[in-house]
């Protein structure tokens, strides 16, 4: 791996107030970003951490960069998976982002940035940026024990030459996250191997668990949209008879729709 870092071309505001060209930027200074930080930490009856956890090596502190590297490059390059935690008062999240290698983009040892393509609709990770700009990011590699993590600010564009930049299969985006790093490090693979997760009999087969239509049909049946647990057990003993199957039938017919039409989506209708 190389030692240097090579920027692309292309500027991007990023510099904290709302632009004319469409870049709505939430990388200013924080106003609640430090609501709060360190509230529990001298909290009554919070255990003394320094007294329980031995301090971090000299490398581990060296680590930790106020910029992206060569080896940072290196690794983003081939990242196809990445949780993005954000935050606002209202509350916290933490959101999957994944793409084929390359869909996270280095533009500067400062700045990276990625598409925000559909998923639930939700989209509480931009709702959040707009009150809160602080980010944290988690990068995963298949096969690989070791996690790259960025800690920094990030701004929600629609520059038309920002969102070019990330058209997959003839679709360009509705907005792009450009991300200005703070702090970048490699975070150990303990908790790869704690878990096995590369293993094969790791894998989980499809009947370990109830089915997404399995889990909409017992919270239909229920008719609260309480939790899919307690749906399930109304599901289960929803009458006698031919009323129970009829009940029965309706479920699974339910299900197998919704089971259908999410693995079309979850497959086919990525961008």
């Amino acid at each position: 791996m190389t030692d240097t870092t090579t920027s692309t071309t292309g500027t991007i505001n990023t510099t904290g107030a709302t632009d004319t060209t469409g870049t709505t930027s939430t990388t200013g200074k924080a106003g609640t970003a430090d609501a709060g930080a360190g509230a529990t930490a001298n909290a009554p009856g919070f255990p003394d951490l320094d007294a329980l956890y031995a301090p971090p090596s000299e490398h581990i502190t060296r680590g930790v960069m106020p910029h992206l590297i060569g080896f940072h490059v290196d690794y983003i390059k081939l990242a196809t998976f990445f949780c993005l935690a954000t935050g606002r008062a209202q509350g916290l999240d933490a959101s999957p982002r994944g793409g084929r290698p390359g869909f996270v983009q280095v533009l500067d040892p400062k700045t990276v940035a990625f598409a925000d393509w559909p998923g639930n609709n939700r989209i509480e990770s931009l709702r959040n940026l707009r009150e809160d700009p602080r980010v944290g990011l988690l990068f995963i590699f298949p096969g690989l024990e070791v996690f790259l993590r960025i800690n920094g600010s990030a701004s929600v564009s629609t520059q038309a030459d920002v969102l070019a930049r990330f058209t997959e299969g003839g679709k360009t985006p509705k907005t792009a996250i450009v991300i200005h790093v703070d702090e970048v490090l490699f975070h150990c693979g303990k908790a790869i191997n704690r878990a096995r997760l590369w293993a094969p009999e790791s894998q989980l087969g499809r009947d370990a668990v109830p089915s997404v239509g399995k889990i909409v049909a017992a919270m239909a049946a229920q008719g609260t949209g309480q939790g899919a647990e307690q749906g399930a057990g109304k599901a289960d003993v929803q009458g006698e008879g031919q009323g129970e199957g009829q009940g029965d039938a309706r479920a699974q017919a339910l299900a197998d729709a919704t089971d259908a039409a999410y693995t079309q989506a979850v497959r086919n209708d990525l961008y």
